[in-house]
């Protein structure tokens, strides 16, 4: 069991002691920290918060401690009850908030939960407010709000609608050219919040013919719901089975978006972001975006429009940051996470699957055609789990004086160039692990890759 406080938020396990475990004291804790350093930062008096929820188990709980601390600060909730992660991104600027908090682990286990904060633009807190906000937390140095000072909750049942709403007001979302192509989509949710917005944008795209997969937010997850190949295998047998177009699949917050083509096999997490920004490049010309950890074919189909390609570290708040830098028209993580700026700076599998939908129209050609037009890298994404006490630092250190008769780029983690290979060694900031990313000419070379790496630094362990 584990309890990670890190400047992106706080992340951990229900259940167990506080400390070393996301219990009720631990989610009162941080919420307070929250409130108060917005209340420190803040040039409103009277303050709102947006808070929205995945539909994980624990959610509900988490929901009514955190609505209940910020009341108890003086602060106004805005409760959008399940929801996902853009659509409570979106809702910030909407309410004219000072912050939000989504409640989701995003792609973990349904044992874990957590605590995602954001500023007033509805975009995560930097690492520096992150950083204020942990001292504020460790310090316990919170002042509650007399009776008549108390903040009060506010429904808004509509936040999803009006999302969904905004995308297909989008320019670029072509919904006529969606509706000629008369798609057939298989939608797997993870019986989470995708199965209130996935299906209903689908229908307002002019999609049809949709069968739903696990769409019920019961919060009960069929699979791991990390949108992997791995843990795919049921629904790619279901648009084999049901002849659909193409499948679809978002993790429990909906801000990663993994496709599957018509022939069951995987389009694979990459290329999602590569499909959408050749759709964007094709309507207009600008610089794209992604982190150090995703493929270069983003790269090749950016420049090979004359435009340029720019690498952020890790981190949808670095992502965010090097787009407003270049004026990114689009950018986002391999990872399946597309940031669309038109819309908002977050990572929206909703905007994602319009926009994705709109280009294969205009393509008219089947998910495996297009997937072949691209230029082919293949990665492998694996981790190594670590127990307390392992210095993850030194570690890193230590790989990149092992390989320092090649590239290697310390910016982010240690990024190390192999010929026409590379990997990418990182520590996790929501988890206990070392991620391992390697891209290689094919799925067999990333892999061994991979292993090769694991193995030299379970040995350094």
């Amino acid at each position: 069991m584990t309890l990670i406080k890190s400047i992106s938020g706080i992340r951990g396990t229900i259940g167990g002691s506080p400390g070393d475990n996301l219990t009720p004291i631990d989610a009162v804790q941080f919420a307070a920290a929250y409130g108060t350093w917005l209340k420190s930062v803040s040039e409103t008096a009277k303050l709102k918060v947006v808070v929205g929820r995945d539909a994980r188990l624990s959610g509900e709980m988490i929901a009514t401690l955190v609505i209940q601390t910020l009341v108890g600060l003086g602060i106004e909730v805005i409760d959008l009850g399940l929801s996902t992660t853009p659509t409570v991104e979106m809702a910030v600027p909407y309410h004219k908030a000072s912050g939000g908090i989504i409640l989701t682990a995003s792609h973990n286990p349904k044992q874990w939960n957590a605590l995602k904060l954001l500023n007033s633009k509805g975009e995560f807190i930097s690492g520096a407010e992150g950083e204020l906000l942990l001292k504020i937390a460790t310090d316990g140095s919170f002042v509650f709000a007399e009776v008549d000072e108390l903040g009060k909750v506010i429904t808004d049942t509509e936040a999803i609608e009006r999302h969904i709403q905004a995308i297909c007001e989008l320019p670029d979302v072509d919904i006529p050219a969606i509706k000629i192509a008369n798609f057939k989509v298989v939608v797997d949710a993870v019986n989470s919040t995708g199965g209130i917005s996935v299906p209903q944008l689908l229908r307002r795209l002019g999609v049809t013919d949709v069968v739903e997969m696990y769409c019920d937010p019961t919060g009960h997850f069929p699979h791991n719901p990390e949108p992997l190949k791995e843990h795919l295998t049921e629904l790619s047998s279901r648009v084999v089975s049901e002849k659909a177009h193409l499948g679809i699949t978002v993790d429990p917050d909906v801000d990663r978006l993994a496709l599957v083509n018509e022939d069951g096999s995987m389009f694979g997490e990459e290329y999602t972001l590569v499909a959408v920004s050749e759709y964007i490049l094709s309507l207009r010309k600008g610089a794209t975006v992604s982190n150090l950890s995703s493929t270069r074919a983003l790269r090749d189909i950016t420049e090979e429009v004359g435009c340029t390609y720019h690498a952020s570290a890790v981190g949808e708040v670095n992502v965010v940051v090097k787009m407003k830098e270049t004026n990114a028209v689009i950018g986002g993580e391999g990872n399946g996470g597309i940031i669309y700026p038109e819309l908002h700076y977050g990572r929206d599998s909703l905007v994602g699957i319009a926009l994705f939908l709109s280009h294969l129209a205009h393509k008219n050609m089947s998910m495996t055609a297009l997937r072949t037009s691209y230029p082919n890298y293949e990665m492998a994404k694996k981790k190594i789990d670590l127990t307390p006490g392992i210095d993850v630092d030194a570690i890193l250190i230590q790989m990149a004086e092992k390989y320092k008769g090649e590239e290697v780029d310390t910016v982010d983690g240690v990024k190390i160039y192999i010929g026409k290979e590379w990997v990418h060694l990182r520590k996790s900031n929501t988890e206990p692990i070392i991620r391992v990313y390697t891209e290689s000419k094919d799925a067999q070379a990333a892999s061994d890759l991979a292993d090769r790496i694991i193995g030299e630094i379970k040995e350094l362990i």
